[in-house]
């Protein structure tokens, strides 16, 4: 059951817990354009292991929507005051995308709060910051949202699984259509501003980096540079695009499982 709290700035996060109460927790944190659901085709898996916890990030889903540019900073900020407000010290963290940049920055800055981190489908950096200076000021020009939604499906998935359009794509379709416009406004300039190159160089967590082998959103060699940057980190390439959760759900959560069960 998808429940909330309201953030020490006053927005309300929306977020659930799946699996056993008992078990050691698992935060999944979702892409942009995205809402917890994103994850729906994994839960079961994680949760036969995990204490699964999804949330929606500020700007999107059933979370509140400010106005005005985000940073990574205020959303990895979200996740520590969500922590505390289940009374969770420590956790492992799942980021795809804007999740994984979530995820960075947490490994550097609360790596007392953090057990397993693993980085999927992200970079360091992305760039140049006019690409998203272009899509923030399309949106309060009030861009159609239908264009916007076409421009990341085709970003995030093969084109036969486009083609076919069913379930999946509808599914997603409607979140992004679903995303508020300056939610997403907001996220473009976290994005935008985020350069974690040199500080990930000082994570200490167990780390696993994910990427996509036709990703053309954060590249395969993004996902490499990351992998070299943080010590001791793991690499794994998937055959997929930028969504793997989605695209091939078994052999990404075979991969994020042998992970995070591994023996110390």
């Amino acid at each position: 059951m998808l429940q909330s709290f309201i953030l020490g700035d006053g927005t309300p996060l929306a977020y659930r817990l799946d699996g056993d109460a008992t078990a050691p927790v698992l935060v999944l944190s979702n892409s942009i354009a995205t809402d917890h659901t994103m994850w729906d085709d994994n839960v079961a898996a994680f949760a036969r292991h995990f204490r699964v916890l999804r949330y929606d990030m500020r700007g999107h889903g059933d979370s509140g929507a400010p106005a005005g540019a985000y940073s990574i900073d205020r959303l990895g900020r979200d996740v520590l005051e969500l922590m505390n407000h289940l009374g969770i010290e420590r956790a492992h963290f799942l980021g795809l995308s804007l999740g994984g940049f979530v995820g960075q920055w947490l490994g550097v800055t609360a790596p007392e709060r953090i057990d397993r981190l693993v980085l999927s489908n992200t970079a360091p950096h992305l760039g140049p910051a006019r690409y998203f200076d272009a899509q923030i000021a399309a949106l309060r020009e009030r861009a159609p949202m239908d264009a916007v939604a076409e421009t990341f499906l085709g970003n995030w998935f093969p084109a036969a699984l486009r083609e076919e359009n069913g379930p999946t794509m509808r599914r997603f379709r409607a979140m992004i259509l679903r995303t508020s416009p300056h939610g997403l406004a907001g996220a473009f300039a976290a994005v935008r501003d985020a350069d974690l190159r040199r500080p990930i160089a000082l994570i200490d967590r167990p780390t696993l980096v994910v990427g996509g082998d036709h990703d053309t959103v954060t590249l395969p060699e993004h996902s490499r540079q990351i992998a070299a940057a943080v010590p001791g980190a793991q690499l794994a390439m998937l055959p997929a695009v930028h969504l793997p959760n989605v695209e091939m759900p078994r052999a990404y959560e075979e991969t994020v499982l042998r992970f995070l069960r591994a023996e110390r």
